[in-house]
């Protein structure tokens, strides 16, 4: 069974590439009397309002045929901003050579938080890694063991 953010990222994905845009991340949640949805788009140049806002009018109405997420709900339509978070494969393959923040399901090295470089991201038929170049010393970590990643903004 699919989740609900996957059913909308199902959903919104060729509507948000039919408007050169790129679908970075869903989220949804559930609140007290409703759900929150939010999407995170970008393109080259940053997002505009006018980019949010047309997006919102066309997945609303989208999610609102498919009872996506089922109920009353609240769509959020941003940038994902200069943190912007890694979560597809593509997502680490381009960001390489940048700094990032990763937050771990469990320990490593005594360490749930790393900070460094993203050397590589691997796919291979041992499974997802991310490496790393953290206090000069070489990671690889299973993605599976990543709760979240985020680039780091630095100046």
């Amino acid at each position: 069974m699919e989740t609900y953010e996957q059913q909308i990222e199902l959903l919104a994905e060729p509507l948000i590439v039919a408007d050169n845009l790129e679908l970075v991340f869903v989220e949804c949640m559930k609140m007290k009397a409703r759900w929150l949805v939010r999407i995170y788009i970008d393109k080259p140049g940053g997002v505009t309002v006018d980019d949010c806002a047309q997006v919102s009018d066309k997945l609303g109405d989208l999610l609102d045929v498919h009872d996506v997420p089922p109920g009353q709900y609240t769509l959020e339509i941003s940038s994902p901003g200069l943190d912007r978070p890694l979560h597809r494969d593509k997502d680490f393959l381009k960001y390489c050579g940048s700094r990032v923040h990763v937050r771990l399901l469990e320990k490593l090295e005594g360490r749930r938080d790393l900070r460094g470089e993203l050397i590589a991201y691997e796919d291979s038929d041992a499974g997802k890694f991310i490496v790393m170049s953290v206090d000069g010393q070489t990671l690889r970590i299973p993605r599976g063991k990543v709760a979240r990643a985020n680039l780091e903004y630095t100046l």
